[in-house]
């Protein structure tokens, strides 16, 4: 059994991915939230490297390099620069996660008293939600500074390049929160 829940996993990870790279309109319904550790100066962060969180959960490797240059992209404009050196100011990660929630469809008709009643049916659906989850941590204290995570319906296109361009804006719009705007 576990290795159905785990295969499971895997497919809808790549369908996670590809929810985050849907459609553009989809993209803009996407829901965006951020956490960080209240007190943290972000502006002693210059460099980071990757990092892999136990447990995490990656996608296919293409798609898992396609995150991958979407988050350096942001974190280049925000003004970190990547590493590869042992030392380095921020380490981070990301995961994804696909939940499914059910959706009922009802429809009958109504006859009343005279008629005998009715009938109706009801139909049930799956709805896959994608959850994208970015997380930031001060390497030297070894502690998560920073969280953000982009959920929405999963709804991925035919076309490779549109799911690209689709994720790169999906990360665009997660990483605006960062640095957060802390005020004085």
């Amino acid at each position: 059994m576990l290795k159905t829940k785990k295969s499971i996993a895997v497919r809808y990870t790549a369908l996670l991915c590809a929810i985050l790279i849907g459609s553009c309109c989809l993209v803009l319904a996407q829901d965006v939230k951020y956490n960080y550790a209240e007190g943290t100066d972000f502006t002693k962060f210059k460099t980071y490297k990757w990092t892999d969180v136990h447990g995490g959960t990656h996608p296919d490797p293409l798609i898992n390099d396609q995150i991958i240059a979407a988050i350096d992209s942001q974190l280049a404009l925000k003004g970190l620069t990547k590493s590869d050196s042992e030392k380095v100011d921020m380490l981070v990660d990301y995961q994804v996660a696909v939940t499914q929630e059910t959706q009922w469809t009802a429809s009958g008709m109504r006859g009343g008293v005279r008629y005998g009643g009715g009938m109706g049916t009801a139909t049930s659906s799956a709805i896959n939600i994608g959850t994208l989850v970015v997380d930031l941590y001060d390497a030297a204290a070894e502690k998560l500074v920073w969280r953000g995570d982009a959920t929405k319906t999963l709804n991925p296109s035919k076309d490779p390049e549109k799911n690209k361009k689709n994720l790169n804006k999906a990360v665009e719009k997660l990483m605006k929160k960062y640095p957060p705007k802390v005020k004085d």
